[in-house]
């Protein structure tokens, strides 16, 4: 799909990952349910499977490993047969261990799944969630100052259960004073990590409402709105550079400083009992962070393997061969405008909402990303026109485009809003519109109507042309103006040190009486 995910992908089999919390074993029993029990009114299973699973802060680790990196895990298990499940799980896919504390006093936290045929009945849950023992507390800050010696980024899973103490808090606090590395904090309690100033926080969108204190609500473009308009909010209440929230199967929204809100979107995926997406999408973004991703890639590349596991069932992780044939699947460049615009056809048949758009995206910007996902946010199905190289040179001038026609599309493709992108050579996408017939018709805000010579032809096929505004002061012009002022003023500077220079050659070796 995109050269710039599958090389951050690449790069994750170098990384160096410690993982802390709580490592929680998870059972499914399955069978059938097809009598009722006699002592009470409900179903008697007949289990013909089970199934364990690493789960909670094991199972982030093992989503990293998955990806390639290198991890280890710190935590508290057990000594009894639950704990012995999580560790083989963890040591079978190449996790570190040796972190991994057996408490003797505490019991393996374990999530019991009961489930007749495709229908989950009932879960039980074991475990010690207290505080830890004062002893078994030194001996995991230990490990932790251990473990993070050699360690690209950390990532905390904390869900409350008694791993993550003060005392390790503080810990974490002192190590980020000695090293600035990557820290992800995945956290039921995010403002207990404030002080640490986290890289980034990954609250789903539950957690967020409550630590706002803001409203519920329904529908996944709603909940994007509310979530990217506390943005700025939850970064002040957790410390973190930016915050990626989690609307299920709906993607996530971005929010980060001195930067606008930045929204991924997940494919339609079937339903399922799938569990740990969540840690799914923090190891995949704390690995991306790590090799130097920006916070939009790494969470595009994290939306992706989340939902990846979305489409499993039980407590999965994300393949980096799942991810890379996931990113492949599906191209987003069409080059069969016949065949496309059936395809168009059935999605409005279906009562989805096309959007279209158009521009030559010779440089993609910040400008563009928010017009785009503003757009996006006007329908379900955003289509792109993008202006060939002919195109763009009759429009723009003999010295552009820029980038080639491929590479602005490829840059394009990685854009989770953008759904597909049509090329056309012509000086307006007339053509595109008569076939494709939007329902909304998006130009950005520098146009008005009546300098659209395509809104008749909009409106007439019972379509509505919308103006976005652009960010000020973000547009490709002003970028290539700045980089030509600046090798302009390069050019003086290198002007005058070959005239300093020269005068310089120019003096006598010896200096002269006036000289001294």
């Amino acid at each position: 799909m995109t050269p710039l995910l599958l090389d951050t992908l690449d790069r994750l089999r170098g990384v160096r990952a410690l993982v802390i919390g709580e490592a929680i074993l998870d059972c499914y029993l399955t069978g059938s349910a097809g009598r009722i029990c006699r002592e009470a009114p409900v179903p008697i299973v007949d289990v013909a499977a089970r199934t364990d699973a690493a789960g909670g802060a094991a199972n982030t680790a093992l989503n990293l490993a998955a990806l390639g990196a290198g991890v280890a895990l710190v935590s508290v298990v057990g000594d009894d047969p639950e704990g012995r499940l999580v560790r083989g799980a963890l040591a079978a896919a190449g996790v570190e261990t040796e972190h991994v504390i057996r408490g003797s006093a505490r019991r393996t936290l374990a999530k019991h799944r009961v489930i007749a045929g495709s229908q989950l009945l009932v879960r039980f849950d074991q475990g010690t969630t207290s505080a830890l023992e004062a002893d078994t507390e030194r001996a995991l800050v230990g490990r932790v100052r251990s473990a993070a010696a050699d360690a690209d980024v950390i990532v905390v899973s904390d869900y409350g259960y008694g791993i993550l103490t003060p005392a390790v808090i503080h810990e974490l606090a002192a190590l980020r004073q000695l090293r600035r590395r990557v820290l992800v904090v995945d956290a039921h309690d995010l403002p207990s990590y404030r002080a640490l100033r986290p890289t980034a926080v990954k609250p789903n969108y539950d957690e967020a409402v409550r630590l706002l204190g803001v409203r519920r609500l329904d529908g996944a473009d709603a909940r994007a709105e509310q979530m990217a308009s506390q943005g700025e909010r939850l970064l002040e209440l957790t410390g973190a550079g930016c915050a990626a929230i989690t609307l299920d199967a709906d993607g996530a929204v971005l929010c980060e400083r001195d930067a606008p809100p930045y929204r991924t979107y997940a494919r339609p995926t079937r339903h399922s009992r799938a569990a740990g997406a969540g840690d799914t999408f923090v190891a995949t973004l704390a690995g991306a962070l790590a090799v130097g991703a920006s916070s939009t890639t790494a969470a595009e590349l994290a939306s992706a393997a989340a939902a990846v596991v979305v489409g499993k069932d039980g407590t999965s992780t994300c393949m980096a061969s799942e991810l890379r044939a996931y990113l492949t699947a599906d191209d987003k460049a069409v080059s069969d405008l016949g065949a496309f615009a059936r395809r168009v056809a059935f999605h409005r048949e279906q009562g989805r909402r096309i959007v279209f758009t158009n521009g030559c995206f010779d440089i993609l910007h910040r400008g563009h990303i928010t017009y785009l996902n503003r757009a996006k946010a006007l329908g379900d199905l955003l289509i792109v026109g993008i202006n060939s190289d002919a195109s763009v040179a009759r429009l723009k001038g003999a010295s552009r485009p820029i980038n080639a026609l491929d590479d602005r599309v490829q840059v394009l493709a990685a854009l989770s809003c953008v759904d597909h992108i049509v090329p056309f050579d012509g000086d307006t996408p007339e053509q595109l519109i008569r076939a494709l017939r939007p329902h909304v018709f998006v130009k950005g805000g520098d146009y008005t109507r009546e300098t659209l010579p395509e809104a008749p032809l909009v409106e007439a096929l019972g379509g509505v042309v919308q103006l976005l505004p652009y960010l000020e002061e973000r547009s490709t012009s002003h970028i290539i103006e700045r980089i030509q002022a600046g090798d302009d003023h390069g050019k003086r500077r290198r002007r005058e040190r070959s005239r300093a220079l020269a005068a310089r050659a120019q003096r006598p070796l010896h200096p002269t009486r006036h000289d001294r």
